[in-house]
């Protein structure tokens, strides 16, 4: 029976049981996709990034939640990354890394810190009823009165619905019927919603963001990179800033007991970064899998 390493590493916070947990299998070499199907489900991590050799970048990743494949996760390429860095397998510096998105580019800091480039941004305003969106997400219609800024559809990779909501206690006091947030998230061709507000928790934080996405499978995200980048990029598009920063802090997690910070940085290129912290490094014994069949024994 075929052992693998395997780890779940928590992205986003220097801090294990923080941010967002990922899986982390640094050897997938000749796991089927069945294999890591199964793998991440008995993981159980939002998504698990299987690293394989590649011929067109230093390496390969599939990603997994458990119960289907994805194109892209942000937070899981942060996690494997620091894990790779960790125990010296790659060194601070630049590194490709091939998606079925195609190939990113992912900059490893001395001190540890993972940036990982996004995709070009894409940002479009959305007409939507915000009475509707307030009962979607249990907020006041009032709270999304922020500045002029509009409800928007932003991707670097992932596509988002982007709501502005005004004070914290209204982001905090969130009440979401997750059969109607999946219901608008799908209106606007989005994975799921993000909704932020200025207000933050501390005096260096740029925001403080939550994001749901019922529909695919995530009640409720710890720290979302993805969406990190897209609310970046509309950041920048509606102009919210007099000058944009050059690095700015999202947070995100706090209201669900996972605190996490993300750096979003916005130039030629849209980039999120962060660092990771293993909580559990073990060996899994993979199973053939057949007909579908979705054992794991540990």
């Amino acid at each position: 029976m075929d052992t693998r390493r395997a780890l779940l590493v928590d992205a986003f916070t220097e801090e294990p049981l923080a941010g967002n947990a990922a899986g982390v299998v640094p050897d997938a070499d000749g796991l089927s996709p069945a294999q890591m199907q199964a793998v991440a489900a008995e993981l159980g991590a939002s998504e698990t990034a299987f690293l394989l050799p590649a011929g067109s970048a230093d390496r390969r990743v599939r990603y997994f939640t458990p119960t289907t494949e994805v194109d892209l996760c942000g937070h899981a390429t942060i996690a494997a990354h620091a894990h790779l860095q960790d125990v010296g397998t790659i060194d601070a510096g630049e590194h490709t890394l091939e998606t079925n998105v195609g190939v990113l580019t992912i900059e490893v800091d001395p001190d540890g810190r993972v940036w990982m480039t996004q995709d070009d941004p894409e940002v479009r305003q959305v007409d939507l009823d915000p009475d509707g969106v307030a009962d979607a997400l249990g907020i006041d219609a009032g709270a999304f009165e922020v500045d002029g800024l509009p409800f928007a559809y932003a991707t670097t990779g992932l596509p988002f619905l982007v709501v502005p909501v005004r004070l914290l206690s209204d982001l905090g006091g969130a009440e979401p019927d997750m059969d109607a947030v999946a219901a608008i998230a799908e209106a606007v061709d989005a994975v799921g919603v993000y909704a932020f507000t200025f207000d933050a928790l501390e005096g260096e934080s740029t925001l403080h963001g939550r994001m749901w996405a019922p529909g695919a499978g995530v009640p409720e995200d710890p720290v979302t990179g993805t969406a990190s980048g897209a609310v970046g990029a509309y950041l920048r598009r509606f102009e919210a800033f007099d000058a944009m920063p050059d690095v700015m802090v999202f947070e995100q997690g706090d209201f669900v007991d996972r605190p996490g910070r993300v750096a979003v940085a916005i130039g030629e290129a849209v980039r999120v970064g962060g660092y990771a912290a293993t909580a559990l490094d073990g060996e899994l014994s993979v199973p053939m899998v057949d007909d579908g069949e979705d054992i794991i024994e540990v």
